[in-house]
């Protein structure tokens, strides 16, 4: 597997792809953000992942379409936070007074190193200064993402020598019928409470009880006419691996997550614009779904919400699977 140019940022570096296959999967995985560009299932005609062709739209609306997001995934109110009495002012690129998947220029906006490949894996590795997007602390992060038994895989690890927030999720787009609006799959997610939002999506409140409203998800049902963007609640902090959703789509495709994070943030698409993707496919609002396993949001500025911070001395890990299978007739 030899790295290919795909593109080159305004600053004359380069964007490499590489191509892994295996396990009855081909994924196309960017140096940019640790992109997954392309996923394709042997047997199937259409990719099961939104992304584009070119660099330009990672670089402007990309929507962070399958990149590695963080150093804290997710928002954090006020773009900013308090850390052992030490107060951090954090880059705000949501709305304005808000910080979002670790700023303007957070690991989806950065060239990672490739570290070791294979034909079927790659180590990615990428280290962000102290200081950087106003959060304390070198943060050196490695992702290795792999293919086999149809499914993507993502394992991740990070290491700091200042206390930080530390949150990663991959921030997937998936369409399992290739067709542009996912409010026909089916969903199942195994989680009794979510996160209430405010106006700006930021948590307002303590998780409340799926049960008797539009997100509960506990049994499988249609994605319906949309409005989800909130954090499902997993588990007060990281478990063992264990399945977590199901989607389901109406082409015969079905994907199972499975994780050992503590949140699984459910976004359905609906404030995307018209995007030209992968193959000439036009992508609009609920085009994608994205299932992104992470800490909960907002978590620096939550003593209740699963502890986000990492330690020196202290190594942070998560792995996140995405197994697909043909659903029978």
């Amino acid at each position: 597997m030899t790295p290919t140019p795909f593109g080159t940022l305004p600053d004359g570096r380069t964007v490499h792809a590489l191509t892994l296959t295996g396990g009855g999967l081909t994924a196309r995985v960017l140096t940019l953000g640790a992109t997954v560009q392309d996923l394709r299932m042997e047997g199937v005609d259409h990719p099961l992942v939104l992304g584009f062709d070119d660099l330009a739209p990672y670089l402007a609306e990309g929507c962070y379409f399958g990149a590695l997001v963080g150093r804290f995934a997710n928002r954090i109110g006020g773009a900013g936070f308090t850390l052992d009495g030490r107060e951090y002012r954090t880059d705000a690129n949501f709305r304005g007074r808000h910080t979002l998947h670790g700023g303007t220029e957070g690991t989806h906006a950065q060239i990672w190193q490739v570290a070791a490949q294979r034909a079927d894996a790659v180590l990615l590795v990428l280290d962000l200064p102290d200081g950087h997007m106003g959060f304390p602390g070198n943060l050196r992060i490695t992702v290795r993402i792999s293919l086999g038994k149809r499914a993507l895989r993502l394992s991740l690890r990070a290491e700091t020598d200042a206390p930080t927030p530390c949150s990663l999720a991959h921030h997937g787009y998936f369409d399992l019928d290739g067709r542009g609006d996912i409010r026909g799959h089916q969903l199942e997610i195994a989680a009794d409470h979510y996160l209430p939002i405010d106006d700006d999506l930021i948590p307002a409140g303590p998780p409340a009880p799926v049960a008797g409203t539009a997100f509960d998800f506990r049994r499988p049902r249609l994605i319906g006419p949309g409005g989800y963007d909130h954090n499902f609640c997993l588990s007060d902090g990281l478990a063992p691996l264990r399945d977590i959703a199901r989607l389901t789509g109406s082409a015969g495709i079905a994907m199972t997550v499975a994780t050992t994070a503590c949140g699984l943030q459910f976004y359905d698409g609906a404030g995307m614009s018209d995007l030209g993707g992968l193959d000439g496919r036009r992508y609009g609002p609920f085009a994608g779904v994205a299932l992104e396993t992470q800490g909960w949001p907002d978590a620096p500025n939550r003593p209740d919400f699963p502890d986000s911070i990492l330690r020196p001395g202290q190594i942070w890990t998560a792995e996140t699977h995405y197994r697909f299978a043909p659903v029978p007739a």
